[in-house]
C-alpha cells in the first residue's frame, strides 16, 4: 500500500485497482503535537494486513481527482469490453466459439470487478489476480482480436500494482498482442496498425511515471512542510516556556522590592525601636515606653502593608484614597512622627497635573520615597528630610533630600559603603527602569544627599 504524509494522494491510480485503495487505504500523519494531531496505532503488529513497502504506482485513496480517474478507467474497461462483444456477436453470429467468447468476456468482468475486494496493495494474491486477468484476456484477443483495446485499462493495473521493470515488461506484452490482434483484422498492411499502440502505449506510461513522480514530490514536499511545522510547534513552546520564566522571574523581584521597601523597612525600625526602649526599660520608662508605642505603630502599618499586598499589592497609602500628594504627604507625617523629633519630614508639590498619574507611576514613586526614608532615617544621621513631588507636563520627578552625613557615590555603584543594605538603590533603580525613567544620586560626605527620581509621562499608559 501507498504511505502519504499529510493525507495527499496521487492521482493516477490505475482503473484496474478500481476502489480498493478506498477499502484499505490508511492515511498516515505525523504526529506532532498530541492535543492537536492523530495519535498513530501503538501496537502496528496487531494489524491482520501489515503494509509492506510501498507500491510503485498511485493511490487513488480519498482524493477525490484520483477516485474520478479510478472512476473513468472502470467505465472505460467496460465500455471497451462491451463494445468489443457487441462487435464480436455482430459480425459472427451463430459461429461455435461465441459461446467461449461470451463466457469469457463473463469471466473477464467478475474477474476485474475482484479487485477491489483483493486489495490495492502489491500483495502475491493481487500479483496472482493480476496474472488470471491478463491471461484471460490473451485468450479472448486470440479468439477474438477486437477484444485487444481492454488492454488499455490493463495498463494502469499493471503499472500500479507490479514494480517497475516488471510492469513495462507486462506493457510490452499487452502491446504486442494489441498489435497482433490489429494486423489480424486488417485485411492489408497498415503502419499506422504497428505505430498506434506502441504510441498509445507510451503516452499512457509517460502519464502515469510523470503523475508517480509528482506525487513523490508532493509526499516530500508535505513532510518537509510537516517538519517545519514541527520545528514551529516546538520554537513556540519553547518561548511560552520562556516567557513563563521571565514573567515569574520579574514577579518575585517585584515581590521582593514591595517587601523589601515596606514590611523588612518597617521590621528594621520596630528592631531599633525595640532595642532602644530595652537599654532605657530601666534607667528612662517613659522613653523606653515611647519608643515602644512608635514600634506598634509601625507594627500597624506593616500589618495594613501584608493585607494590602494579598489584596492587590497596591501601597496601602494610596488606597486610602487621594493620590500620590496625599500618600507623600502623609508618608512626612509619619516619618517625623516616629522620629520622635530627631528627624523631620518636610513634603512639597509644585505643578498640576494634566492627567491623573497612572496607577503604577503613582506606586513606584511612594515605594522609592519609602525606601530613601529608611535610609536616611538609618543610615543618615539627618535631621531634616524634605520631599518633593514637581508635575512638568510631559513628566514627573520626585527629589528626597536630607542634611545627613552623606557619601561619595561610586560610579556604576550607586551603593556606598554602609548607606544602603539588600534592595535599597538597585529597586528603586529598577522600579524607576521599568518605567523608562531615570534615578539620579547627588551627594558628598558631609554635605547630605539629594536622590532624585524622573518618569516620563508620554511613554506610559494608563493600565486602568
Amino acid at each position: 500500500m501507498e504511505r502519504r504524509t499529510g493525507g495527499r494522494e496521487d492521482a493516477g491510480r490505475d482503473a484496474g485497482s478500481e476502489g480498493d485503495a478506498r477499502t484499505d487505504a490508511r492515511p498516515t500523519g505525523r504526529v506532532h503535537d498530541p492535543a492537536t494531531s492523530p495519535v498513530p496505532d501503538p501496537n502496528p503488529a496487531s494489524d491482520p494486513d501489515p503494509d509492506p513497502a510501498p507500491s510503485p504506482g498511485l493511490d487513488p485513496g480519498p482524493d477525490p481527482d484520483a477516485r474520478w480517474l479510478a472512476l473513468l478507467l472502470h467505465a472505460a474497461f467496460f465500455l471497451l469490453l462491451s463494445g468489443s462483444l457487441t462487435r464480436f456477436l455482430m459480425r459472427h453470429p451463430g459461429e461455435a466459439r461465441t459461446p467461449w467468447i461470451i463466457a469469457l468476456s463473463i469471466t473477464l468482468a467478475v474477474l476485474y470487478l475482484l479487485g477491489p475486494v483483493l486489495g490495492s496493495r502489491p500483495t502475491p494474491r493481487r500479483v496472482a489476480w493480476l496474472g488470471v486477468l491478463v491471461a484471460v484476456w490473451t485468450v479472448l484477443v486470440v479468439l477474438a482480436p477486437s477484444f485487444a483495446w481492454c488492454a488499455v485499462p490493463l495498463f494502469y493495473t499493471g503499472l500500479r500494482i507490479l514494480p517497475p521493470r516488471a510492469a513495462l515488461a507486462l506493457v510490452a506484452l499487452l502491446t504486442v498482442f494489441v498489435v497482433a490482434a490489429q494486423l489480424r483484422l486488417a485485411t492489408e498492411f497498415d503502419p499506422n496498425l504497428v505505430l498506434a499502440p506502441p504510441a498509445v502505449a507510451a503516452v499512457a506510461t509517460a502519464v502515469f511515471v510523470h503523475m508517480q513522480r509528482q506525487a513523490v514530490r508532493q509526499r516530500e514536499l508535505a513532510a518537509r512542510q510537516g517538519e517545519l511545522i514541527d520545528d514551529l510547534l516546538r520554537t513556540r513552546r519553547e518561548l511560552a516556556a520562556t516567557e513563563r520564566r521571565e514573567g515569574t522571574l520579574a514577579e518575585r523581584q517585584r515581590l521582593s522590592m514591595e517587601i523589601h521597601d515596606t514590611l523588612a523597612q518597617g521590621l528594621s525600625s520596630q528592631q531599633m525601636l525595640l532595642q532602644a526602649a530595652d537599654r532605657t526599660w530601666d534607667a528612662d520608662p517613659d522613653a523606653a515606653r515611647r519608643h515602644v508605642r512608635t514600634a506598634t505603630g509601625i507594627a500597624e502599618r506593616n500589618l495594613a502593608e501584608a493585607r494590602r499586598f494579598v489584596h492587590d499589592l497596591a501601597p496601602a497609602d494610596l488606597a486610602e484614597g487621594g493620590g500620590l500628594e496625599a500618600a507623600l504627604h502623609a508618608l512626612a507625617a509619619r516619618e517625623s512622627a516616629q522620629a520622635q523629633g530627631g528627624l523631620t519630614v518636610r513634603c512639597h508639590v509644585e505643578g498640576t497635573p494634566h492627567a491623573p498619574l497612572p496607577d503604577r507611576v503613582q506606586s513606584a514613586l511612594l515605594r522609592i520615597a519609602q525606601g530613601a526614608l529608611a535610609n536616611v532615617r538609618e543610615h543618615a544621621d539627618a535631621t531634616a528630610a524634605g520631599l518633593t513631588l514637581t508635575h512638568l507636563g510631559d513628566r514627573v520627578v520626585l527629589d528626597i533630600g536630607d542634611n545627613g552625613r552623606g557619601f561619595t557615590p561610586e560610579p556604576g555603584a550607586p551603593r556606598a559603603t554602609g548607606a544602603v543594605r539588600g534592595h535599597g538603590l538597585p529597586a528603586m533603580r529598577a522600579r524607576v527602569r521599568q518605567l523608562g525613567g531615570t534615578l539620579t544620586i547627588e551627594s558628598a560626605p558631609g554635605e547630605g544627599t539629594v536622590l532624585s527620581a524622573e518618569v516620563p509621562l508620554t511613554t506610559l499608559e494608563d493600565p486602568t
